[in-house]
């Protein structure tokens, strides 16, 4: 992995965050700092690599880190200590829905997510009938999101992301968009993107099974911090071990 670009590295990040006792003490501190409140790391010091073209899994109960990874990844989140480098087109299979105007259309909302992705409009042409294609949404693209069903919307945004031809795929458990066979073709259409030449993968799951279908590496995290970082296999049975301990 030596001759292959970092596109994702993490330098002792820490995130902290303030809990408070209500949401008006939250607000209250806006204003007045004196306000108490208890600091939860939800990362601590973590470090890692992850070069263009690999897949890796992200372990880890609830709790854990993983989605504050994810969000400080996507840039919806900011560490508070040490630094982050991104280096290209990330496209996230996380809250499929989020950003969707509901009055818009469809196709409108095509338009509107593949501008937040950084995409250009000529790039969206390109990709609009392929991304339409895929969602199976039909006569329903025209359509206001408002009348769509929340499986509909989920396959519009699921579409929206893989087919924007990303160089970093982040996959947080959505792969059961839909019924069986949409599901399979889910899977299948993430397949198709991973073995891609250059392509790097994140995938975040409790599903062992399917991190070992679609992935080369894992990290395993407990409480903000990375336990354990390499070969899928290993780090499966560093998960398990944990999980097993806890049903004992």
């Amino acid at each position: 992995m030596e001759n292959k670009d970092i596109v994702i590295k993490f330098d002792h990040v820490t995130k902290m965050y303030k809990l408070f006792k209500n949401d008006k003490k939250r607000l209250l501190y806006v204003f007045f700092k004196k306000i108490k409140y208890q600091e939860k790391k939800a990362v601590n010091d973590v470090s890692f690599e992850i070069h263009k073209g690999e897949s890796v899994a992200l372990f880890g109960k609830n709790g854990a880190g993983k989605s504050t990874i994810l969000k400080m990844i996507t840039g919806v989140s900011f560490p508070t200590e040490g630094k982050i480098e991104v280096k290209g087109r990330v496209s996230a299979l996380l809250e499929l829905t989020s950003g969707f105007d509901p009055e818009f259309t469809g196709r409108e909302n095509i338009y509107l997510k593949g501008q937040l992705l950084g995409l250009k409009d000529t790039e969206i042409k390109e990709l609009e009938q392929e991304i339409i294609d895929f969602a199976e949404l039909d006569e329903y693209i025209d359509q206001p999101v408002r009348t769509y069903s929340s499986g509909m919307k989920a396959r519009l945004g699921f579409s929206i992301n893989v087919n924007i031809r990303p160089e970093i795929l982040i996959v947080d458990e959505a792969l059961s968009v839909g019924d069986e066979e949409f599901k399979n073709k889910c899977i299948n259409k993430v397949n198709e993107i991973v073995n891609q030449e250059n392509v790097t993968l994140l995938f975040v799951t409790h599903s062992t099974a399917m991190a070992k279908e679609f992935c080369k590496r894992g990290i395993f995290m407990k409480k903000g911090q990375v336990i354990y970082d390499g070969d899928i296999n290993e780090t499966i049975k560093e998960y398990e071990k944990t999980v097993k301990k806890k049903e004992v």
